[in-house]
């Protein structure tokens, strides 16, 4: 004989209630916004952040700039192999530690940075003045989720 599921106490909130659902939802949009100008630079998104992120702050570690944009060394190394090979980057090890290999932008990745083309999403967001205070907000979510999991928030 098969019992009839359970009954819940309290039924399980939409789909569209849920913040974590929100911010991934979110984050696939941008994906797709960011696709077609990105592919006209013959880059993915992982690839522009680490440009972004050097021309932030040239001539950094694999370790540093992995920690900016939350990944590991071994996820960051072919990305970065790919951009010096379409010449955007160059690694060389840091001659004070040779366990260290530096990463700095080419004349060529700065080209890239300076199309600029995060400023044509912040239109396509469609939140005109309060743009900043959403980003704000955003990264103090994140920043509060690693706090939470005995993490320091690392940007």
């Amino acid at each position: 004989m098969t019992m009839p599921p359970a009954k819940r106490e309290r039924p399980t909130p939409p789909l569209s209630k849920f913040l974590c659902f929100a911010v991934y939802s979110a984050n696939l949009a941008f994906g797709r916004a960011y696709k077609p100008l990105l592919d006209e630079l013959g880059l993915t998104y992982t690839q522009y952040i680490a440009l972004v992120a050097l021309g932030e702050q040239d001539d950094q570690t694999v370790g540093a700039l992995g920690e900016k944009m939350f990944l590991e060394s071994n996820t960051l190394t072919p990305i970065l192999k790919k951009l010096e090979s379409s010449d955007l980057i160059t690694r060389r090890r840091d001659p004070a530690d040779e366990r260290q290999v530096r990463v700095t932008l080419t004349p060529a990745g700065r080209r890239v940075l300076d199309k600029d083309i995060g400023a044509t999403l912040v239109e396509a967001t469609g939140l005109g003045d309060d743009f900043e205070e959403v980003q704000q907000s955003v990264t103090r979510l994140r920043d509060n989720l690693l706090r939470g999991q005995g993490q320091v928030e690392r940007v």
